[in-house]
């Protein structure tokens, strides 16, 4: 490893002067201060230095970067907002390409019901803009006010409305990729039927490590004719998580069915108030939208299962800004945690929603053990959990303690059937726990699959793939905060 990094800092210069010569002089970042600022992404406990941050405009731009990166064999990663939460967007000693100025809407279609856009695109800004015209883009990571579209694509975000609209890539209909050799790779189109193998799937969620996506064909929703949010209150957290089951068993889909617990609903009423009872243990935040009809014959059957079962009666919002204020409560949970704490830290583990009340009692044992407190905010009509573990760096320890609560959690999630990631991505997070997910065989054909994209293993290394045989349970970043 050292002696990889030792290479790249020889080249490096090289690489740099390089750059500097293409056409169209795209902005190079070098000084160490510049570098410091995409040292990490949203998970702070990963932390890498970038060799350069280099800007492109257009996809030109992008094929010629990756040419040089590929001509003196040094890597490069791709990068968006930096909102990602797995430590994907980092390069140690490599070339980070950064996306924000590519960040114009190309084309929106409204015939067919779609728009080219680049990946430097908010994901918000694309719905501001359709919908005047009745249309919207409905994957809504909670970071969507300034996440990226193309950010999107390398991890397959979700969001609270996934229950019925899902994932990121049922969104997508084709993309523009600069492979790692620079060749331009088209995927789909405006059409939605395609013939043979679809590699569209196999790119979305490759967290960059099959190349650098340059264009994203979307799909654009038209807007729901109605939209009803309800406020569900409970006075135990298993009251709340075996609701969830209940409603869904009733053949009620939910756009969106959120839960925030206690510590959460304290954090958001300290900043946002956003009307969340503070005496409540959880609450589960349910919007029901289509056609009004529809939209009234479940609120009244979700009234009646609900009845016996809440603490207080079922809220509902009266207009546009209560639901609003509801849901930027909801969406601003997670950051609202720096009253309650110096630091958090988060994971997206999944578990089967039959399984939510017992995994969430399992969550708050574990954090007792390590001696944390644990708040949860969760995706609960899809069993995506959001654990803040909650922890001060100044105090000897709890970094470390925090690390390994995480770890104990993803494990629950995989003692009960799920997954290690609904959203934020494996990254250099969780790579090391990728076996106690997958086969060997499993792993062996995803990184034949990798190899032949990307053979040199110069797009986004040291990312997704375990660098050893065993689960090392976060050794890279425990070995970059515990010192």
């Amino acid at each position: 490893m050292n002696e990889h990094l030792n290479n790249i800092s020889n080249t490096l210069s090289k690489v740099i002067s390089d750059l500097h010569a293409l056409p169209g002089h795209p902005t190079v970042l070098t000084h160490p201060d510049e570098l410091e600022l995409y040292s990490c992404d949203g998970l702070k406990l990963h932390t890498t230095t970038p060799g350069c941050v280099v800007l492109p405009a257009t996809t030109t731009d992008i094929q010629n970067i990756v040419r040089i990166c590929n001509r003196y064999k040094i890597p490069f990663t791709a990068r968006g907002a930096g909102t990602s939460l797995s430590g994907g967007a980092t390069s140690e000693g490599g070339v980070i390409i950064q996306l924000s100025r590519m960040n114009q809407i190309v084309e929106i279609d409204y015939p067919n019901r779609c728009a080219i856009v680049q990946p430097g695109v908010v994901n918000a800004y694309l719905s501001l803009m359709t919908r005047p015209n009745g249309y919207h883009f409905a994957p809504d990571p909670s970071s969507q006010i300034v996440c990226t579209i193309g950010g999107n694509v390398a991890e397959n975000a979700g969001g609270p409305h996934t229950l019925k609209y899902g994932v990121t890539l049922n969104h997508i209909l084709g993309l523009t990729v600069v492979l790692p050799d620079g060749e331009i790779l088209k995927l789909g189109g405006k059409f939605r039927y395609s013939t043979g193998m679809d590699l569209i799937p196999i790119m979305t969620g490759s967290e960059g490590t099959l190349g650098v996506v340059s264009e994203i064909i979307v799909n654009l929703e038209p807007l729901p004719k109605t939209a009803r949010t309800f406020l569900l209150i409970f006075d135990e957290v298993a009251k709340a998580t075996d609701m969830v089951s209940e409603i869904l068993e009733a053949g009620i889909i939910p756009a969106a069915l959120e839960m925030i617990d206690k510590l959460c609903i304290q954090a958001v009423e300290s900043t946002i108030k956003a009307g969340y009872p503070i005496s409540a243990e959880a609450v589960l935040l349910l919007e029901l939208d289509g056609d009004p009809l529809t939209v009234e014959s479940d609120s009244q059957k979700l009234r009646s299962i609900v009845a016996s079962k809440l603490s207080e009666p079922m809220r509902e919002a009266q207009n546009q800004t209560d639901r609003a204020l509801l849901w930027k409560g909801r969406k601003h949970a997670a950051g609202s945690m720096g009253r309650l704490s110096p630091a958090y830290y988060t994971n997206d583990g999944v578990v089967p929603r039959h399984r939510l009340t017992e995994t969430l009692s399992e969550i708050y044992r574990i954090g007792q053990y390590h001696q944390l407190r644990v708040a949860n905010l969760c995706h609960a009509g899809d069993g995506n959990i959001h654990p803040l573990i909650l922890y001060n760096p100044q105090k000897s320890g709890e970094t470390q303690r925090s690390v390994d609560c995480s770890v104990q959690i993803l494990k629950t999630c995989l003692d009960f059937g799920g997954s290690l990631t609904g959203e934020h991505g494996i990254g250099a997070e969780k790579k090391d726990l990728l076996p106690n997910m997958y086969s060997e065989l499993y792993l062996y054909y995803a990184e034949e699959i990798r190899k032949i994209f990307n053979p040199h293993n110069l797009a986004n290394p040291g990312k997704i793939f375990p660098e050893s045989g065993g689960c090392g349970e976060f050794r890279s970043i425990i070995k970059r905060t515990v010192r």
